[in-house]
């Protein structure tokens, strides 16, 4: 009896050492996953994916947002993981092929609206940590938003097979050996989840980034990415490191600029919340970013102009009786002296900005200044407020144009301008595309082509 007692102990102490480890093992595998799966959010913020998978009032990541096109609107995909409308189904594999190929779980090809190109970049291990993190921690979400129907023949999203092979590199971003640490770091971020070359980079005929223009300015519909090069005038090579993290953690930089538009939102939604140390490699790396120079810039960008007011010319000067005729002074002092003072100095505290060494006004491409004009400023509420009114209802065309014209020649580049033709084009979407119509002529031209060969071979078979 004293030996079964004592062999009984000794079953039930290994019996309590084995459910010991193995709460342990089950402590340190949740640890693990818990860990992979705030790697994952981060990677997922840093990477925007909230802004476009997500409309206006919808639910995070269920999609519906349209986005506007040379060739027509694409809507965003639900990438919840709802297994009947999102990705739940997706394994960790068709999930990769979305983000490096733009494949989707059923072979149908993305189009590259939704950055994969950039994408490709991202390791395995950080891809594994965003399945995990829209896979485990997204609330799954059963909407279906309308399906994407481009003209003819964008619709033929088999086309994206061949574009693929002519402009996708596919592999995961390899580190430069003779480089250190923190600059492949911000070369990863800004190649890759960042896609900084989406924006940046202006594209060639077939929509593909130039890549010899790398970062050197492109357009964003109605918007302009400004060349981010290290070139000192054309791009930010003037600008200090603190600089730029600061510009890219508040959306702003004193004395530089101010963001708006499509970059106010990669701020508020993703760049903000980057931590110190990748905000830091991001900027180490574009300080080193081969400089691209315009030759329209004689000077940076940022140092253009100076404090001053036409005050004196328009007291005791009556308002036209045509509105569409009053001057640019008396524009400025109706809409924009109460904000940024009569002599463009802004605010004392830096919250309203100086109009003067502002890239705002120090370009020769205008188009973000006409869009501030006529859409203002609006960060999201819980970002930090750099809010302007916008004046698309208030101000015609033409008034526009003078107010805009008047801001760059006396706190700006003299040599830019804004054009009532520039504004009204802007207000009502941009330049139409002739994209669908090339490629139209292009499958014609080609078809023709295949035909007169094929003849050219029955005629010889024939002989």
């Amino acid at each position: 009896m004293k030996f079964m007692t004592r062999l009984q102990c000794d079953f039930a102490a290994a019996v309590m050492a084995l459910a010991s480890l193995s709460v342990c093992a089950a402590a340190t595998t949740n640890t693990a996953s818990t860990e992979l799966i705030q790697r994952g959010q981060y990677l997922a913020t840093a990477g925007d994916c909230i802004a476009c998978h997500t409309a206006t009032g919808g639910k995070p990541f269920a999609g519906g947002l349209l986005l506007s096109t040379p060739v027509g609107d694409i809507v965003s995909t639900n990438i919840t993981p709802s297994k009947t409308n999102g990705i739940g189904h997706y394994t960790l594999e068709q999930f990769t092929n979305a983000l490096r190929k733009g494949v989707r779980a059923d072979g149908q090809h993305l189009y590259p609206a939704m950055p994969y190109t950039s994408y490709a970049k991202v390791t395995d291990d950080d891809i594994k940590a965003m399945y995990a993190y829209f896979m485990q921690a997204v609330e799954p979400v059963d909407a279906s938003p309308p399906s994407t129907n481009l003209p003819f023949p964008f619709n033929i999203r088999l086309s994206m097979a061949g574009w693929n092979l002519l402009f996708l590199d596919d592999k995961p971003y390899k580190p430069v050996p003779d480089k250190g640490e923190l600059w492949n770091r911000g070369a990863y971020l800004t190649q890759g989840l960042t896609h900084c070359s989406a924006c940046h980079t202006p594209r060639n005929i077939m929509m593909a980034e130039d890549f010899s223009r790398n970062l050197g300015g492109g357009e964003v519909g109605t918007w302009y990415a400004p060349n981010i090069t290290s070139d000192a005038n054309s791009g930010i090579g003037g600008w200090s490191e603190q600089e730029i993290i600061s510009y890219l953690q508040l959306g702003h930089a004193d004395g530089k600029g101010q963001a708006a538009g499509p970059m106010a939102e990669a701020i508020d939604h993703s760049l903000r919340h980057l931590n110190a140390a990748d905000l830091r490699a991001i900027a180490v790396y574009l300080k080193t970013v081969p400089a691209l120079h315009d030759a329209a810039d004689t000077r940076p960008v940022y140092v253009w102009g100076t404090a001053g007011d036409d005050l004196n010319s328009i007291r005791g000067v009556p308002l036209p009786k045509n509105l569409d005729q009053m001057t640019g002074p008396q524009l400025y002092d109706a809409n924009c002296a109460s904000c940024h003072q009569a002599r463009g100095q802004g605010s004392p505290d830096g919250g309203l900005p100086a109009l003067f060494h502002n890239t705002a006004l120090g370009r020769t491409n205008t188009n973000n200044l006409v869009m501030v004009l006529l859409d203002g400023i609006e960060r999201r509420p819980d970002a930090p407020d750099v809010l302007m009114p916008g004046f698309r209802a208030q101000l015609s065309d033409i008034q526009i144009a003078t107010l805009g014209t008047y801001l760059t020649q006396h706190y700006g580049n003299p040599g830019a301008n804004v054009t009532v033709e520039q504004v009204k084009t802007l207000r009502a979407g941009g330049e139409p595309s002739h994209l669908i119509w090339f490629a139209r002529v292009g499958m014609i031209i080609a078809g023709l082509l295949l035909v007169a060969l094929f003849l050219l071979g029955a005629r010889k078979r024939g002989k």
